[in-house]
């Protein structure tokens, strides 16, 4: 395709956030996000339409790697905590060691889309014959990765210091059984070997127009814990219950006592959830069962509370299965920690957005309950994680993990354009 011909067809994709004004940060980046954007976004629609699960983004992987040896990367490592990719990047000039991370599993979401790459992908999950989608933004996230591995390693000459690109695997979480995503990849080693001495991840944001980037120093997502339960009684006929052990009573009165952790034992002021999302018991109408079944999530940002929730969930199990004359069992399985974005790095970085898209589309996002594994780096390294808006102006998305989630072709340039200021900037900054 003739440059003439590509340029009017960025032009055309970027025009939501054109019209607010392009505050050129590097005239090299924005060259070379020019020149790879259509390449880039089909890319993003070829992963849209050929979703992996977690664990199994063996296609997803062999894409990313294959990409990152054609731009004749230093080193390109896979497999890495199962279908991981790791890409090292050495610049032309002396410097520090950078990391950015993209997250590349999908959903067991059937998608209900516009799209014409839509995915019509199905698998089995858990027993169960399901659709699979990229109905939170990963297939972003990794397009925009390779672009910015496509435009840094077209200015290599220019960089001062390594970059290590990470491809993580299972974000949303392993499968039941398998362990996998950011915790294991760390427990792998990937930040070793060059250690970096930062790390920056992005994510798609289904309430933000495309053009607008968002940030928060401090605490920006929850962390995310799982719990099972199973309560215990006595089988009875549903006629004569006091002849049994209703678990179902005592499941009830438990959903509705894990509730007044949050109202009575925490402070009013502390973020915090506790859901119960799946509770299942009985086979029939007239049959008081032996065991009812609850899963749910605890979402804190403060891991003193997060300890008093597990202690205070015990407490009650305890006490209303003993009143009520059962038992129980509880499973509680930590799992990623608060993302914190780190303040002395976030006050670093923010001024490279505001120049990326302006000022004026650059928000402060309130911290929410939803969680991100990229924890487990920021944890090790300092962190900088900062949302892409992706929805076309006066066009709407389904939520997040929704059949209608659509994140529009457009964000992926100004994801790439974004990103790669960010890297060489950080660089740039620490200099020797």
């Amino acid at each position: 395709m003739r440059a003439t011909t590509r340029g009017t067809l960025l032009a055309s994709l970027l025009a939501p956030w054109m019209v607010v004004g392009v505050h050129a940060q590097n005239r090299a980046i924005d060259d070379a996000v020019e020149k790879y954007a259509e390449q880039i976004i089909g890319l993003r629609q070829h992963i849209h339409q050929h979703p992996e699960l977690g664990n199994r983004e063996f296609e997803t992987m062999e894409l990313v790697s294959n990409h990152l040896r054609d731009l004749d990367f230093d080193e390109v490592v896979v497999g890495v905590a199962h279908t991981g990719v790791v890409g090292i990047l050495r610049g032309g000039l002396p410097g520090e060691v950078v990391a950015v991370r993209a997250d590349m599993d999908a959903l067991p979401v059937t998608e209900d889309t516009t799209y014409p790459f839509q995915s019509t992908v199905r698998t089995e999950y858990l027993g169960q014959d399901v659709g699979v989608m990229h109905a939170c933004g990963h297939d972003v996230h990794t397009a925009v990765q390779l672009g910015v591995a496509s435009v840094l390693a077209s200015m290599r000459d220019q960089i001062p210091g390594t970059i290590k690109f990470i491809f993580q695997p299972a974000e949303e979480g392993p499968p039941p059984g398998e362990v996998g995503g950011a915790d294991l990849m760390v427990e792998e080693g990937v930040l070793e070997n060059p250690r970096p001495a930062a790390i920056f991840g992005l994510h798609t944001l289904a309430s933000m127009d495309v053009g607008t980037l968002g940030y928060k120093a401090g605490p920006m997502l929850a962390a995310v814990d799982h719990f099972r339960i199973r309560v215990k009684g006595q089988q009875a006929h549903g006629a004569y219950p006091h002849l049994g052990i209703d678990p179902i009573v005592m499941a009830s009165q438990i959903v509705t006592a894990l509730q007044t952790i949050r109202s009575r034992n925490l402070s009013p002021l502390e973020p915090s959830v506790v859901t119960v999302g799946l509770m299942q018991g009985g086979t029939r109408f007239n049959i008081i069962p032996e065991e009812v079944r609850m899963e749910g999530t605890v979402r804190t940002y403060d891991p003193d509370i997060r300890d008093t929730i597990e202690r205070r969930m015990e407490e009650i199990l305890a006490g209303i299965t003993l009143a009520g004359g059962g038992s129980y069992e509880l499973d509680y399985e930590r799992g990623s920690p608060a993302t914190i974005n780190d303040p002395d790095l976030t006050a670093q970085m923010a001024p490279t957005l505001e120049r990326i898209v302006g000022a004026d589309r650059v928000v402060i996002v309130e911290p929410v309950m939803g969680g991100e594994d990229f924890s487990f780096f920021a944890n090790e390294v300092p962190g900088f994680f900062f949302r892409l808006g992706m929805v076309k102006p006066g066009a709407e998305s389904g939520g997040h993990h929704t059949p209608t989630f659509q994140a529009d072709d457009a964000s992926v340039p100004v994801g790439m354009r974004a990103m790669s200021n960010l890297l060489l900037d950080y660089l740039r900054a620490k200099q020797p």
